[in-house]
């Protein structure tokens, strides 16, 4: 996930944060140990901040985050980790990188229902019904109704989803 920070340990006498986590919450089911290294979420202030170590953490050090220039994920990364910094000095966090809007949100779950009846076997009239209503379907043609167009790209829209197209959600 792009927005996991990686965190290694500061050199001794350096600055690093461990001092200032005062303001964090770290319950034992926050942190885990996986093959690639530690998991950590901290919550501060109501916000969730996903660290990966590679080491498991010791009380009482101090931790820098690691910034690899050649990362694909630079941008997001550097965004997660202002939010943090912000977050732990006690500053609002500010938004998040890329929020879904409501109508992104709502062609999302039109697109993952249609994508549910086309996989069923329902006709593309059958699955606006069930999503529209019957009232918005007439008795006119349904080969020229504007619903049919949109119902046909709601369910191009999930099958494109359901082959990976997911992952572009994580995404900015």
């Amino acid at each position: 996930m792009p927005s996991v920070l990686p965190i290694v340990e500061s050199a001794p006498g350096s600055d690093g944060f461990a001092a200032e986590l005062e303001r964090a919450d770290l319950a034992s089911d926050s942190i885990r140990q996986a093959d690639d290294g530690w998991h950590a979420v901290l919550r501060i202030d109501g916000t969730q901040h996903h660290l990966w170590l590679k080491q498991a953490p010791r009380l009482g050090a101090a931790y820098a985050i690691e910034l690899p220039l050649e990362d694909a994920d630079f941008e997001i990364r550097a965004h997660a980790s202002c939010r943090l910094w912000r977050a732990i000095k006690g500053r609002p966090p500010g938004p998040p990188l890329r929020q879904i809007t409501a109508q992104q949100r709502e062609r999302l779950a039109l697109s993952l229902r249609a994508l549910d009846g086309h996989m069923d076997g329902a006709s593309y009239r059958a699955i606006a019904e069930v999503l529209f209503g019957q009232r918005r379907i007439s008795e006119r043609v349904w080969k020229t109704h504007e619903l049919r167009s949109r119902i046909i790209r709601l369910v191009q829209a999930g099958l494109a989803l359901m082959r990976d197209g997911y992952r572009a959600l994580l995404r900015p």
